[in-house]
């Protein structure tokens, strides 16, 4: 019998731009401290760690644990590109439901640079190779930066398939925001109308603005995961429990489909948010909250669908209904997002752990969605990965 998992503790430190920040071991340190001190834990109760960056050597994970404590526990680095923070929690989670640990900690944390994301390794073939080349063939957009060709060519083929008008994302971006006012942590607190993102820098004409993007940033954020048991035993909270998740990878529609919806993704999404609502019993009308990989104000537009909390082709109807915030069906990253808080790749699937986590608490304080009960978290990887998680107010 597998055992359940509760999210016992989480932290989380404000996002910054490159150059504001400390060091990474200096905020993966003080992230993991926040969430022992949330669950009430010693760093000694700990009987594993995952730990997610994607810039780093080998053992970052290790550095940056050791000034938190040197307990001999496994340490398992994790890399899985914009996924990663997601991933280090669903292995902490497979951890403690086969039984492998009662205390598993998930960590994730980044030191990024400025500037548009590119290789590292040029000496050697780039794991992106055949997501570039299917963004060459389907995307006449010389000169445009490769993350923004990926997700702003979904938002296009969106708009061709669908005629969604490119004020809809501008209206996402705007809500984001609108949420992340009342946030103290994202890094982008001012509200901006539609229209300000309609009339900011134009990256790609008819496609994008520079708001719709979300920006680099350093930070981190973790959790610690519990077994029923263990948390019996130390009286630990069991207020919030992983109700479900799933991790899915390509399959042959990512580039067989010759759209780059499914480039970005859309598939691995829709699979994955699938097998949790089944594994779960329920399905998108009964989420009261959602986090997701919003990236760009494109992919959160596409992922409405992915997830089912619109139909197919209605996600501009969806925005304009209002039903993507507060008083309206589903509040969608009311922590701000990606847009507003930032993408620290290994930290940003932590992030949103930590938001949910206090949303079902009922301590989210100005962010919080009334009466929230369940809860979802998207977040997403090229390359590729997606992690669905659904959280569930116990």
């Amino acid at each position: 019998m597998t055992s359940r998992t509760y999210v016992a503790g989480v932290g989380m430190i404000r996002f910054v731009k490159p150059g504001a920040n400390a060091p990474y071991h200096v905020m993966g340190a003080e992230a993991a401290k926040l969430a022992l001190a949330d669950a009430g834990l010693d760093y000694g109760r700990v009987q594993q760690a995952y730990v997610g960056y994607v810039y780093g050597d080998s053992t970052c994970g290790q550095r940056a644990l050791y000034p938190v404590g040197m307990t001999g526990i496994p340490i398992v680095n994790v890399n899985n590109n914009c996924s990663t923070g997601s991933t280090a929690l669903f292995l902490a989670r497979q951890a403690i439901e086969s039984g492998a640990a009662d205390c598993v900690m998930a960590l994730g944390f980044e030191q990024m640079k400025p500037g548009a994301l590119g290789a590292v390794f040029t000496d050697r073939p780039s794991a992106f190779d055949d997501f570039d080349a299917a963004a060459d063939k389907l995307v006449d957009a010389p000169g445009v930066p490769l993350a923004l060709r990926y997700f702003g060519g979904a938002g296009l083929s969106h708009m061709k398939k669908y005629g969604t008008p490119l004020s809809a994302f501008a209206k996402v971006r705007a809500k984001a925001s609108r949420h992340a006012k009342n946030n103290p942590l994202a890094l982008f607190r001012k509200e901006v109308t539609a229209d300000d993102v309609m009339n900011d820098q134009v990256i790609w004409p008819g496609v994008m603005t520079r708001l719709m993007a979300c920006p680099p940033t350093c930070g981190g954020a973790a959790a610690i995961l519990v077994s029923e048991k263990f948390a019996d035993q130390h009286g630990l909270s069991k207020q919030v429990r992983i109700a479900a998740q799933a991790m899915t990878t390509d399959t042959p529609s990512t580039f067989g489909a010759s759209d780059m919806m499914q480039v970005v993704g859309y598939d691995m999404a829709r699979d994955a948010a699938k097998k949790v609502y089944e594994a779960a019993g329920i399905g998108p009308d009964d989420l009261d909250v959602v986090e997701l990989h919003d990236c760009f104000a494109h992919n959160e537009l596409i992922t409405y669908e992915g997830l089912g909390l619109c139909g197919e082709g209605e996600a501009a109807k969806f925005i304009d209904d209002g039903d993507n915030s507060y008083g309206g069906r589903i509040v969608t990253n009311p922590s701000g997002g990606l847009l507003s808080k930032g993408h620290p790749l290994g930290a940003t699937g932590l992030a949103q752990c930590y938001e949910l986590t206090r949303q079902l608490r009922g301590t989210a304080a100005a962010t919080q969605v009334e009466g929230a009960r369940i809860g979802l978290q998207h977040n997403l990887g090229l390359g590729g990965a997606c992690v669905v998680t659904l959280y569930e107010r116990a």
